[in-house]
Order: structure tokens, then sequence, then C-alpha cells
């Protein structure tokens, strides 16, 4: 067996679904990487627009000097089963609903140890230290383009890699070599073909025709990599979704036909996570939210910015037992950031009890940017 061949079945017996190769050549599509930062899309990711950031998206020998190839890989999590609107929970307040890929460990600390792993069988088979660098999702590098390139599959429609038989629920990893594998061809075809229902399901019609999204309207983005305020006009368009998105996804006819419930064991949906009860999420005090928490992606959002979610979600469900929960999280809350969230849902929900959790919020309220919301809250609850 030849090493490139030797490489890809020690990957999957380390757990990766799909395994390819290519070259660390600039990337096909980084002018419209360009282009959607040039247009301001990346929303607050700064670390996306720097000089040095764009350099080594656009050349990996900026990242590895010695890089002669790298090696894509794909690790799958359970698919995102689809909830339909209006469906009714057994607990007395709703459910919101966290992306998949997060219901199980975080896989940044689950996959540089197999990344680890490969380099070290790598040096085994070639006999002598090879230069390298793991990644997964945390390094400059445009991981989608190159996974095409790899072969692994193609850039659907909603952004996502696709493989044609098995689907799109794929965390990527690369490794970059200072030796030479075989590289695959590239994945030429495209099977999206006519079909647009993740343009069409998108609730924030974040989805653009080029194959990008504007982040600052991702219901992911916001519920994720935005730190402060949500925008009005799109708090709505969230639903129950409280960490992540995954609809774009759930509606992908290749993932209805290909995506199966299960994954790496280390991604196993943990109790409570997946469609968590929203009043028991509100009442997380700070250690309570790092102990269910830890070493799971959601920690990246911060105990405010999941409770900030939350109180969004609370507001979308419409259900007036949600309004004691959220007065209480208005009055006695510490993030400002979740006061000011909880008055909005409390406005969404309406309602004489609503109206007179405001009324008396304001009365104690110093926060500007709080009183602010409360004093919205106030006229929506009223009418």
């Amino acid at each position: 067996m030849n090493l490139t061949d030797a490489v890809k079945v020690e990957a999957r017996r380390l757990g990766f679904s799909l395994v390819g190769v290519t070259t660390p050549d600039p990337p096909q599509h980084y002018d419209v990487f360009e282009r959607w930062l040039q247009a301001g899309k990346h929303g607050e990711m700064g670390y996306l627009d720097t000089q040095r950031s764009r350099q080594r998206r656009y050349d990996p020998r900026q990242v590895l000097p010695e890089c002669r190839s790298i090696l894509v890989l794909g690790v799958s999590y359970p698919a995102s089963p689809r909830v339909e609107k209006g469906s009714t929970h057994s607990t007395p307040l709703p459910h919101g609903r966290v992306a998949s890929y997060a219901w199980g460990d975080d896989y940044h600390e689950v996959l540089p140890a197999r990344l680890q792993e490969l380099a070290a069988f790598i040096q085994a088979q070639v006999g002598h230290p090879v230069p390298y660098r793991c990644y997964t999702d945390s390094g400059p590098l445009l991981e989608r383009d190159l996974a095409q390139r790899a072969g692994l599959g193609w850039i659907g429609k909603n952004t996502c890699l696709i493989h044609p038989h098995m689907g799109s629920y794929f965390l990527l990893a690369e490794v970059l070599l200072g030796i030479e594998l075989r590289p695959d061809p590239p994945f030429a075809s495209d099977h999206c073909g006519t079909c647009t229902r993740c343009l069409d399901a998108c609730p924030t019609q974040c989805i653009l025709p080029d194959r990008t999204l504007d982040a600052r309207r991702c219901i992911s983005y916001l519920t994720i990599e935005l730190k402060g305020t949500i925008p009005l006009d799109l708090r709505p368009q969230m639903g129950p979704w409280v960490f992540g998105c995954d609809i774009c996804q759930q509606v992908c006819p290749w993932n209805l036909r290909f995506a199966t419930s299960t994954g790496t064991s280390q991604f196993t949906p943990r109790p409570g996570v997946p469609q968590p009860d929203l009043g028991q999420e509100l009442a997380l005090t700070p250690p309570a939210f790092s102990q269910k928490f830890r070493r799971s992606p959601v920690r990246r959002a911060k105990r405010r910015g999941y409770l900030r979610n939350v109180t969004v979600a609370l507001g979308n469900s419409r259900d007036p037992a949600a309004i004691r929960t959220l007065a209480s999280a208005l009055a006695g809350d510490e993030e400002p950031l979740v006061r000011a969230h909880a008055a909005w849902a409390l406005g969404r929900l309406g309602g004489e009890a609503a109206h007179n959790a405001l009324l008396e919020a304001l009365g104690t309220e110093v926060d500007a940017a709080v009183r602010q919301e409360i004093e919205q809250a106030v006229r929506s609850a009223a009418g």
C-alpha cells in the first residue's frame, strides 16, 4: 500500500468519514471571499479581515512554508430532525433548539487529538519528522474550498459542503504536510440543480445567490458570533433557535435522503441540550451554565449571550406561561444584555401581566440601554 492510501485507511480508522488530498495552491473561490469581505457581510468577525488572515487564506504556504500537500478530513455528527411549526411539548414552557453539531462535546477539543495521532502515523510511515499544522475551524484556511478541491463534495447553495452519499452534516479538519501525497481530483459536479429549498426556508433570507451568506442576518451568527444586541427586525425571525441553526440543512434533499442520526460517539446528544427547556435555561446561574456546558460548543456564546438568545426564543414562543420567567430575568439578572432582551420578549408576548412587569422594571432599572428596550416594549405590550 502506498503512503497516500495508508494515510487514508488510518484516517478512517480514527473516525474520519471523508478523506481527501489537495495541493497548497490558492483556493479557486478566493475572489468570492474577498468580495464578501469588502461588502462587509462578515459582520463583527473582524479576525477574517486582517491582512495577515487574507494572505494566509490565499496561500496556505503562508501558514506552513514547507507545505506540499493538504489532507482534508470530514467527521460526521448527528443530523438535526425537523420540528414542524406549531408542535407541542409536554413541559410547561416551550423548548428551544440547538444546532446539532453542538449537542455533544466541543469538536475543537475532540478532533485535535485525532489529527495529532494521524500526523504521528504519517511520520512513523516515512521514518522521519515531517513539518505539519493541524486545524479544525481554527485556522486561516478556506476549508470548504479545499474540501471541494480534495474531492469531498461540492459547495451547496446553502454554503455547506455536501457529499453526494452522506449529505452535509460534517465537521471539516485539515493537516498541512511538508511531504507530497497523491492529490485527489476535485469534485467537479454541482448537484444542487434548480433546487432552492434552503433559500426559501431561511427565515432571515441571509443566503445569497453566489453561494455565500450575509452573516449579519444568519441565525447562527446572531446566536453565537454577535456579542451585543440582536437587531430588532431579526429577533422575530429567530424562532426557537438559541445556539446556531440547522434549517438550511434540514430542508436539503441530500440530507433528507442520506443524513443519519448517528455520528462520532463524542457528539452524541447530551441530556437537555438539543431542545432545552427555555424556562430552566433562563434560570441558569453562572456556575450552573459553566457546569452544564462544560466541554460544549455552547460555551462560545457565554452565559449572557446564551440567555439573551433564550429570552428571544421565549418571546417568539408566544406562550403566556413565559411571562413570569421573563419578568424574573428582567428584574434580577446580572447581565444588562439579558435584561434588555427579556424586556423585548415581554413586549412581544404582550398582555396585562407583561405590561405590568415592564412598568415595574422601568421604575428600578438604571442601565440606559435596558431602559430604552423597556420603554419600547411597554408600547408593544400596550398595543
